[in-house]
């Protein structure tokens, strides 16, 4: 939420305000991937749970698709009002995210993300243009 609030310029249109929000999370990941490549062992599995990120995209990243379990979805329920303020702020209006219906669980290989490195650094560089 402090990101949201200090960090993204509210001047920004809905569109590019969205594309530096993807951006700011495929950064992390290239960081994850350059700081895990040496130490950790490549078959280490990294995983998240998303209700803003596209299937189509996330397959291309390296990632599979898998069930969200009960807890995750718990979780996401427990926090709604934060994630209800950051997608406000996100859109630039009060905006109701579809977390149940949108949500998605994803997770690959370290190795699998390194191999797809490249494809994940071109995404962040397109993203890059439009914001």
């Amino acid at each position: 939420m402090f990101d949201y609030v200090f960090v993204i310029n509210r001047k920004m249109s809905v569109k590019p305000r969205t594309h530096f929000i993807l951006r700011q999370y495929l950064t992390g990941l290239l960081n994850l991937i350059d700081e895990c490549t040496e130490n950790e062992d490549p078959q280490l599995i990294i995983r998240g749970t998303s209700y803003i990120m596209n299937r189509k995209t996330i397959s291309k990243m390296g990632f599979k698709i898998i069930e969200t379990d009960f807890i995750e979805r718990m979780i996401i329920l427990f926090n709604y009002i934060n994630i209800l303020l950051s997608y406000s702020i996100a859109k630039g209006k009060l905006s109701f995210p579809k977390i149940i219906s949108q949500t998605i669980t994803f997770e690959a290989t370290l190795e699998e993300l390194i191999n797809k490195k490249s494809y994940i650094l071109e995404l962040n560089k397109k993203l890059q243009k439009f914001s």
